[in-house]
């Protein structure tokens, strides 16, 4: 009784033990005619690693790029932002019109700036482009007024020093906060903090140094280009013409962008004499609108490059044909001998697939290798680092086995049905 329980079982380990022996000597074999054959098999692992290599890196460094710029645009803030800036007169009877208004000034604040349940806060912005002198040399540079809650409302945090407070604004004090570009142009890495600066030969102590940022929209290169100072001191000793560039509003809530929005250009009607020569810009939808089209860049990029790994890999199958059909020929009396002691088709046709999946993984694996280490060196110039990919790797494995397979098939089937005493002539 036990015999027979024990017989299929016997049986079963004994027929995987087979396989397992095979699939070993194959993998072994593949390794031998790799070797046997240096400058083809070189050639065709080249062509593998290349397509591997390449959506490995490239679904890695898109994913890289999403993420920076992902942070960019979150650094923007503009979410629930809507700004309020002059018009740009397009015809000659707007021209007429507008010089009938004194225009967006510092004296429109009281009006436009006015405490509303809507609005969480609002933020002026003055700049004006002058000479900034320091001991050592002069810069043009860019020099904005702004509010105390500008930096974080804006996100404009200070690395080193303080930034702008009421106190500043309330004395009209002197002070500035110098932009990390223009803080490393004109000090060289040094400390400026407690350093003079003359804007307009008018002394101001530099108080703090905003944090570097990535670029994403004019304001951001103007702020980490210039100067920040309170924008009443701006009014005073920078611009008596008291011209104001924007003002934003920071609604508590998104949907009430309409209402705001009417309440704004209401005020500014007043302000103006009836005149509406200014106009309001959804940041929050401007900045959708701007993610949208780099997502549809994006989508064209992986097009194009897909489509060239995939050319490369595919190039890549063609090279593993060539190799197996020569395998073939070189090898039809094995084939035979091996036909004649008992071999089957189907282990025949197992032997050339698994040889053909060997020479794809050594291709997919040396490109795993060289696009990891590529991803690695990169890692630093990417907010969040740059990691391979995962979907990526599982994608460039599947297409360079997969056409490993399809080409490595013709010369399996081939082999398969060959009859020993042809084989063996």
């Amino acid at each position: 009784m036990s015999d027979l329980a024990s017989g299929p079982a016997a049986g079963t380990r004994q027929g995987l033990r087979m396989w397992v022996g095979l699939a070993w000597e194959v993998v072994r074999g593949g390794f031998v005619e790799l070797w046997a054959h240096k400058l083809r098999s070189a050639l065709t692992l080249t062509l593998l690693m290349l397509g591997v290599f390449t959506l490995v890196v490239m679904t890695s460094v898109l994913d890289g790029i999403l993420d920076k710029v992902q942070t960019g645009f979150a650094g923007l803030s503009w979410d629930g932002t809507i700004v309020i800036q002059p018009k740009e007169a397009k015809t000659n009877d707007d021209q007429k019109r507008f010089a009938m208004s004194p225009g967006l000034r510092f004296e429109d604040l009281p009006r436009l700036a006015a405490d509303h349940p809507l609005v969480t806060a609002f933020l002026p912005r003055a700049t004006k482009r002058t000479t900034v002198r320091v001991q050592g040399g002069t810069e043009r540079t860019f020099v904005t007024g702004v509010t105390p809650d500008f930096a974080v409302l804006m996100n404009r945090p200070v690395s080193l020093g303080r930034g702008l407070t009421a106190d500043d604004a309330r004395r009209r004090s002197s002070v500035a906060v110098v932009g990390a570009t223009l803080a490393s142009k004109l000090f060289g890495g040094a400390d400026p903090v407690g350093r003079d600066v003359a804007i307009d030969g008018v002394s101001f102590r530099i108080v703090g140094v905003t944090a570097p940022t990535m670029i994403f929209s004019e304001e951001h290169y103007y702020d980490a280009n210039g100067l920040l100072i309170p924008i009443e001191t701006y009014m005073v000793r920078v611009d008596k013409d008291h011209k104001l560039t924007q003002v934003a509003a920071k609604l508590r809530s998104r949907k009430d962008v309409l209402e705001v929005k009417s309440l704004l250009l209401s005020r500014a009607r007043q302000a103006h004499h009836g005149i509406e020569d200014v106009e309001i810009t959804d940041l929050d939808a401007e900045m959708a609108k701007g993610f949208a089209r780099f997502q549809e860049e994006m989508r064209g990029w992986t097009v194009v490059l897909s489509s060239l790994a995939g050319t490369v890999l595919l190039v890549g199958g063609v090279g593993v044909l060539s190799v197996m059909l020569i395998s073939f020929s070189d090898r039809r009396f094995e084939i035979g001998l091996r036909k004649a002691m008992g071999a089957s088709d189907f282990e025949i046709l197992f032997q050339f697939l698994l040889e053909a999946l060997v020479l794809a993984s050594v291709g997919a694996f040396l490109g795993t290798v060289a696009g990891a280490f590529l991803c690695r060196r990169l890692s630093d110039l990417f907010p969040w680092g740059l990691v391979v990919n995962p979907v990526g790797l599982a994608i460039a494995w599947a297409v360079a086995l997969g056409l490993a397979f399809v080409f490595g098939l013709y010369p399996a089937l081939r082999a398969s049905r060959l009859s020993p005493m042809e084989a063996m002539r």
